[in-house]
């Protein structure tokens, strides 16, 4: 398996992981959510992950990150993680994918 397969996979694990973490607030998952800006996974198998809150204030903050951090590590493959909060762009509606829009009866 080249290390390209072995990123992809990685970070199809991930995407699986994260899509099991939910915003206590909101009955819908952190990915589909939108809350995640960038997934890499680099050569050495570092996970680079950027994301954003719902809002800048939010009271969950340091639980839904950790959880996130949590998890991702306990990855097999995954040899340490670089989790990066950011709220450049800031979240919007327009992020939720077309399944949590669904969920929270916006479509």
């Amino acid at each position: 398996m080249t290390g390209k397969d072995n990123d992809a996979q990685i970070e199809t694990r991930i995407v699986e992981v994260l899509k099991n973490i939910y915003d206590p607030e909101i009955p819908v998952n952190i990915y589909e959510l939108g809350l995640i800006y960038e997934i890499v996974v680099d050569e050495d198998s570092t996970v680079h992950i950027s994301m954003t809150l719902t809002a800048p204030n939010c009271p969950m903050a340091d639980e839904l990150l950790g959880e996130v951090n949590q998890k991702v590590k306990e990855i097999e493959g995954v040899k340490d993680l670089d989790l990066k909060l950011t709220f450049d762009p800031p979240w919007d509606q327009s992020m939720l994918s077309e399944e949590a829009a669904l969920a929270l009866g916006l479509l």
